[in-house]
């Protein structure tokens, strides 16, 4: 249950994120859950595997920085996948990574 809450709320932010940064498009909602259950599975399955070797270089100091990028580069790839779905950089990829981070963050604590 909380991944499917956590879904829906990722492609919340990713609306959002169409309507404060202009690099963002997304066509719909549908095409939002679809992206966020893609970026979901890019990080737990490739996101995980380059996440551990990096962790255990930097042993562990970066891990919120190696996550935040990860995901970044979870959510351009995930902007390759989709045709209604686009990031123009990969900064607008990152404050989208750090939005989703910090919420998912506030939503463990509730």
């Amino acid at each position: 249950m909380n991944f499917i809450i956590q879904l829906l709320i990722d492609a919340g932010i990713l609306l959002g994120m169409t309507y404060l940064l202009p690099a963002v498009r997304v066509k719909n909602y549908v095409t939002a859950i679809w992206v966020a259950l893609v970026i979901g599975l890019l990080n737990a399955t490739v996101g995980f595997i380059i996440r551990v070797p990096l962790n255990i270089v930097t042993l562990g100091l970066l891990s919120f920085l190696i996550h935040l990028v990860v995901t970044a580069l979870m959510i351009k790839l995930a902007d390759v996948l989709f045709s209604d779905f686009e990031v123009k950089g990969f900064a607008p990829a990152v404050i989208i990574a750090l939005v989703m981070a910090i919420v998912g963050s506030l939503i463990a604590v509730f």
